[in-house]
């Protein structure tokens, strides 16, 4: 598991005020069992019952304090995870689905690994305590290899304090690939 963090700030007029405050954190992922998970690092995060086929299809299975995000591979996918100071208003035209959830962070810290990670291991970002909404994004679903190992998928998870809210498919992924496992 890779970790490479930036940050920045974009300031507008002549009194330099920050307009909004982005921190990016990229990862690169072994996606064993087709996902990925972002939890609160003193939760248990078993998200065993969460992978209902209503979560499959969505991608994002939920349980306190932790979101499972479906991949189309088992093997080490490309991960962004933004944490931001408001609710993004990126153009979803370039992502094949967009899912919105919520999670509650109280240690104040995420981890962010594969399901079979070591998790003293795993990537952390600091945040303050509190409720966060996530917009998940998918990305190149259907360039799959024909074994299914390779590919040009990608995911990107934005998290902003926010009052929890509904699992929402932003954007449903008309025309993905049926050949993800049933293995969540």
């Amino acid at each position: 598991m890779e970790q490479k963090e930036s940050s920045f700030a974009q300031v507008s007029g002549a009194n330099e005020k920050v307009k909004s405050m982005k921190r990016t954190f990229e990862y690169r992922l072994f996606a064993d069992y087709y996902h990925f998970y972002l939890q609160d690092e003193r939760v248990e995060g078993n998200l065993g019952d969460s992978w209902t086929l209503e979560a499959v299809d969505r991608l994002v299975a939920v349980a306190p304090g932790t979101i499972g995000v479906g991949t189309v591979r088992s093997a080490t996918v490309p991960v962004v995870v933004e944490i931001t100071d408001g609710k993004p208003d990126d153009d979803m035209n370039d992502w094949d689905q967009v899912t919105e959830c919520s999670v509650e962070i109280r240690s104040g810290r995420i981890v962010v690994a594969g399901c079979t990670d070591y998790f003293p291991d795993a990537g952390r970002i600091d945040v303050s305590p509190g409720s966060y909404r996530a917009r998940v994004h998918f990305g190149n679903l259907n360039s799959l290899s024909e074994d299914g190992l390779k590919g040009d998928d990608h995911y990107r998870v934005v998290l902003w304090s926010a009052r929890a809210g509904p699992i929402l498919v932003l954007k449903p992924g008309a025309g993905l690939s049926t050949r993800r496992s049933s293995g969540y």
